[in-house]
């Protein structure tokens, strides 16, 4: 089955062995190997492409890895509703995206402003502090 992950690690969630978590329960990883933007998984119980057909759009999910928890990581679902503000306390409203970009994933604010994450220099629960150069939010 073809699985788009959201994770720049996916290697460390897509191995023999790997269990994987849905809302119908726990998939375990039989085989995985990249395949241009996806992976092709291999689960454990799903034989062939007919029964892998019946998990379409299935989400999975799996528990932070102990390295993980640096907390200079940025999380994409952590950012979404944060406030931003500059490192003069100026609001510039609420992220409501991100958005992958190849040169700096961009945070995407209501009245449809970019921010390149590379801006972002502190960061904490609901709110994310950036340091923009001149013109950027003009």
């Amino acid at each position: 089955m073809s699985v788009y992950p959201i994770t720049n690690r996916p290697e460390r969630r897509f191995y023999a062995g790997a269990v994987l978590q849905t809302d119908q329960g726990p998939m375990e990883v039989a085989a995985a190997r990249p395949h241009q933007a996806a992976w092709l998984v291999l689960f454990t119980g799903v034989p062939d492409r007919n029964a892998a057909e019946t998990l379409r759009g299935r989400l999975l999910r799996a528990e932070p890895i102990e390295d993980e928890d640096d907390p200079d990581t940025l999380w994409v679902h952590e950012l979404i509703g944060a406030d931003v503000v500059d490192t003069g306390g100026c609001s510039h409203g609420r992220v409501v995206a991100v958005e992958a970009n190849p040169a700096s994933d961009l945070l995407v604010l209501d009245g449809e402003r970019l921010v390149p994450l590379v801006f972002v220099v502190s960061h904490g629960p609901g709110q994310v502090v950036i340091d923009p150069p001149a013109g950027l939010l003009d």
